[in-house]
């Protein structure tokens, strides 16, 4: 009989969760200065750019070293440059969230918060990628760990905007 996965998946959502209320309310419960967006959302997306070019460079290794798919062709289902390759759409797809919420975060909740959302997305990305290859849990929290904190700083921003 197959156990499931989901109690430990769920789980990992679960830190991811309470990760993202920590990753956005910390830098203002710590009563950081304001550092302004400008200032900060270049170096905010910094750590998530450098995993994306990692992302890329690994996919890139894998394609160069392997004749049957060093011309473009499909990966092979299930292979772990199929699986590179999902987690590299996810991670666009998370970056592309995060620049369109990121700036609100960084003028409403200050700069700081949004440095923290950038070293947080670069450290659950690696989770995420890791956690695709070897644990479940670990995926899910890294999935988590990078989408709860950029839908808790939109909402959290919102909510101060307005």
């Amino acid at each position: 009989m197959l156990r499931s996965k989901r109690p430990q998946i769920l789980t990992g959502m679960a830190l991811g969760a309470l990760w993202g209320v920590l990753v956005v309310g910390l830098p203002q419960w710590l009563g950081l200065p304001y550092l302004p967006a400008p200032i900060a959302l270049p170096g905010a997306f910094l750590a998530p750019g450098l995993v994306l070019a990692l992302l890329i460079g690994r996919l890139a290794q894998r394609r160069f070293f392997d004749d049957a798919i060093i011309d473009g062709q499909p990966f092979s289902p299930g292979s772990a440059a199929e699986i590179d390759q999902r987690v590299l759409a996810n991670t666009l797809e998370q970056l592309v969230l995060a620049l369109v919420l990121w700036p609100l975060a960084a003028v409403t909740l200050g700069g700081a918060v949004a440095i923290a959302l950038g070293l947080s997305f670069a450290l659950m990305r690696v989770l995420f990628w890791a956690g695709y290859h070897l644990s479940p849990p670990l995926r899910g929290l890294g999935f988590a760990g990078t989408f709860y904190p950029t839908v808790i700083a939109g909402v959290w921003a919102l909510a101060v905007w307005a």
